[in-house]
């Protein structure tokens, strides 16, 4: 293969115990696997976590909700998107919930109840400052009202979403304002209804008192460690996804020689440049030139010149041993001694973890280690 993502998904069964064992007895984990499980796959990965214990899923879509209603009928699946009004009958076919953020959203839902005889369940979202989905925090109330008296609407729940968890007096001024909104209703958590607020970033603290009894755990089970400051910020969890390709060719290239496309590189001496067979249109970003390493046999070597759609330049001309063609080049994870985190790949490509997992391209293939240790 020319290039490959090795899935452990013995390590994410180990991380949803590490995370459900930091989690306080009755505070149910809702899964995250959107964007087909972060690029991890979404049939294997949702069949490890259902045989590891994940309470629930949380996935964008109609779509990835379907996908994973064909592993099994056992375990509820909210929908965090919105839905167009021509898949709201895929929520009575899979046995979905839907996140309900408008009036709007109310009256197609008893319409589709009442012509399929059977009832919509729900999450009612509110907006507390994040602008997005949701109906805004002052405006909830009435909503939660007409709600409760629409026999064909199930509330199995409450949330928000948090704009910015690093900014904890905002994030702070969102809680309040759920809390408001969930004092006003007289909702109270329970078996069946669960309100939650909280990712793995935002969580602070729980206590008796509190009314939120799930959190939503997306990256986290797949070894992207929390910011610190959360409540689990020092879990040790292991990362599950690493990237890996082949070098394809190794050559000479003498002082001054300029590289790859808009000559974004000068040879300051006569260089060994190696050509890994993997670009941006395999999961490599394209800014991540002239500034990222790729491990090969454990030591890391600096990516040069601008990535391009199928192929990668190394500079090899520090090497203190032969490297031959076919060599294992890591772009992401362990080799020998050497290790290059998700996230510093993606500090070096100018994004984030999540885009950098969500990128990696149809004709990557997943490799599955399915071992339990």
């Amino acid at each position: 293969m020319r290039c490959w993502a090795e899935i452990d998904l013995a390590a994410l069964e180990r991380n949803l115990a590490l995370i459900r064992e930091s989690l306080p007895p009755g505070v149910r984990l809702l899964s995250v696997v959107k964007a087909d499980a972060y690029g991890h796959g979404i049939h294997p990965t949702a069949t490890r976590l259902m045989q590891s214990g994940a309470d629930l899923f949380a996935v964008a879509n109609v779509k990835e909700a379907a996908d994973i209603r064909e592993l099994g009928s056992g375990w509820p699946i909210l929908v965090l998107g919105p839905l167009l009004e021509e898949e709201d009958q895929a929520l009575i076919d899979y046995d979905l919930v839907a996140t309900l953020s408008s009036p709007r959203e109310l009256d197609r839902f008893k319409e589709l109840s009442r012509s399929s005889g059977q009832p919509v369940s729900v999450h009612l979202k509110v907006d507390t400052g994040m602008g997005r989905l949701g109906i805004w925090w002052e405006e909830a109330v009435p909503l939660i009202n007409e709600i409760a008296r629409s026999p064909e609407i199930s509330l199995k729940g409450m949330l928000t979403h948090f704009a910015q968890p690093s900014d904890h007096a905002f994030t702070e001024e969102q809680r309040k304002r759920f809390w408001q909104v969930i004092e006003r209703s007289g909702v109270e958590p329970g078996p069946d209804f669960l309100i939650h607020a909280d990712n793995s970033s935002s969580l602070r603290s729980f206590s008796e008192q509190s009314v939120f009894n799930a959190v939503r755990i997306g990256l986290l089970q797949f070894g992207v460690a929390s910011p610190r400051g959360s409540l689990l910020a020092d879990l040790q969890v292991e990362p599950v996804l690493s990237f890996h390709s082949k070098l394809a060719m190794v050559k000479r290239l003498p002082k001054g020689t300029t590289l790859s496309y808009e000559r974004q590189h000068l040879l300051e001496r006569d260089s060994k440049i190696g050509i890994i067979s993997a670009g941006y249109g395999d999961a490599i970003p394209l800014h991540c030139g002239n500034r990222a390493c790729g491990l090969i046999k454990g030591k890391p070597y600096p990516l040069v010149g601008r990535v391009t759609m199928d192929q990668t330049l190394i500079d090899l001309s520090d090497a203190t041993e032969e490297i031959e063609l076919g060599e294992t080049v890591t772009l992401v994870g362990r080799q020998a001694e050497g290790e290059i985190a998700l996230s510093t790949l993606a500090e070096h490509a100018d994004t984030i973890p999540w885009e950098l997992l969500c990128s990696i391209t149809k004709r990557v293939p997943r490799i599955y280690k399915t071992t339990r240790e």
